[in-house]
């Protein structure tokens, strides 16, 4: 299967191949990573928003993750056929339309219940996912080889810059009203229940309105603007790792690597989804809903932080060992979070994010490394593996839901584990790599 975003280019004479002719392209790309981190991020507030409104259990409350990272699974690879008819530009394009779609569903569903949610966040979903599946592969091929890792994860810095504007502004604009407590909800009358309901539900009509017309405007603008023309490279011209093997599923670091995604991507949005939740414990910092959104951002703020520095760092150190150190630090802040109380435990599950950011685009570009005629495969295969992020969150719901929400937090800890393996695995993957061909 040849997946649309193969986006390996035909390499051309030097002179036209400069880095200074990349970097129009990548600013460009950059403002897809930062909306769709916005809009991701944005599911920390409703989660618990949404889990109030509707009187959910953790688990019924993590469906919200679990449609929405779904959609990596089951649209990948339909939306690389899409963008392999219509190209990577209007494949973006269409992408963007489709998240548009998704953000107006939210209008009818404050009137229609949970269940319609469930399925703007689907929809929403499936716009990003097309972006995802091409975007990401493209910023690995726009230079060299072995500073794919730090590329990358430079363009998901700006990815985090919309994860940390996001649970800011949705505190201000769906969590200032506040939310009453499951048994001051029983306390009202049947109709009052009602009415309360749709109130509080209502109030995402309106930003997710705004999200709507702004993605159509991006879509407008990428419509009509210049990128670079991107070619499926024949297996002729693949490099002779690549050619000398028949299967992508042959390459065991691309596996390793999917499966890094998967606990990774999962680990991350779990810890992010219940951290509101987290902050309100009684024995941790007992904050309403509205305020413990605004450390959401210090959160996805540490991944943006990280990033920065991770991109100058990722220019001396291996990639592999940077996320390796990051990793095992992370799986110290979360086993310090499980078990201390008050602001040191609030503030370690918060320091998680710092030594987050490095870790999707270093594993995700690792993971790519040499497949030649196979980075298209191997990019989709990475793109369905964000499917932990609707797993690992269903699983630390189950697990809050019967031993509490403090232990739910060893299963993102496990997924920390894995990464760290893989770090260690792969620490001189770019060991005297040849450079590799720029693409234009």
């Amino acid at each position: 299967m040849e997946h649309a975003t193969e986006v390996v280019m035909r390499a051309r004479s030097q002179s036209v191949n400069g880095t200074d002719g990349n970097r129009v392209p990548l600013m460009i790309v950059t403002l897809l990573f930062f909306m769709w981190g916005l809009l991701t991020s944005l599911n920390d507030v409703l989660i618990p928003h949404l889990k109030a409104v509707y009187t959910l259990s953790y688990v019924q409350a993590m469906l919200v993750q679990f449609c929405f990272f779904g959609a990596y699974f089951i649209v990948s690879v339909p939306a690389g056929m899409l963008i392999k008819r219509i190209g990577y530009q209007m494949g973006a394009v269409a992408g963007l339309i489709v998240a548009a779609l998704g953000c107006a569903l939210f209008f009818p569903a404050a009137t229609s219940g949970y269940a319609m949610f469930l399925c703007a966040f689907f929809v929403l979903a499936a716009g990003i996912t097309m972006l995802q599946v091409a975007a990401n592969p493209y910023v690995t091929v726009l230079g060299e080889a072995a500073t794919a890792s730090s590329r990358l994860t430079l363009t998901q810095a700006f990815n985090s810059l919309g994860t940390t504007i996001a649970p800011t502004l949705g505190g201000i604009l769906i969590l200032s009203g506040g939310v009453l407590s499951v048994a001051q909800f029983a306390q009202l009358p049947g109709a009052e229940q009602v009415l309360y309901q749709a109130k509080q539900a209502g109030a995402v009509q309106g930003p997710y309105l705004v999200l709507s017309a702004a993605l159509l405007v991006l879509a407008l603008l990428f419509a009509l603007v210049r990128l670079p023309r991107i070619d499926h490279l024949d297996p002729a011209h693949s490099n002779s790792g690549a050619a000398a093997k028949s299967s992508v599923f042959a390459y065991r670091h691309l596996v390793l690597g999917a499966i890094g995604v998967f606990v990774y991507v999962g680990g991350e949005v779990s810890i992010g989804s219940f951290l509101i939740n987290f902050l309100g414990e009684a024995d941790v910092a007992a904050l309403a809903p509205g305020a413990a959104a605004h450390y959401v951002s210090y959160y996805w703020g540490g991944a943006m932080v990280g990033r920065f520095i991770g991109f100058a760092v990722m220019r001396y150190v291996s990639p592999g060992k940077t996320l390796a150190c990051n990793a095992a630090i992370a799986i110290g802040l979360i086993v310090v979070a499980i078990f201390a109380q008050g602001a040191l435990a609030m503030w370690a599950i918060i320091a998680v994010g710092l030594f987050n950011s490095i870790m999707f685009p270093t594993i995700f570009s690792m993971a790519l490394n040499q497949l030649g005629k196979f980075t298209g495969q191997g990019s989709g295969i990475l793109c369905m593996a964000i499917v932990g992020g609707a797993i690992v969150p269903f699983a630390q719901g189950l697990m809050a839901d019967r031993a509490g929400l403090h232990l739910s937090f060893l299963i993102p800890a496990a997924c920390y584990c894995f990464i760290l393996y893989f770090g260690v695995k792969y620490a001189d993957m770019y060991k005297n790599m040849p450079v590799a061909a720029v693409a234009h």
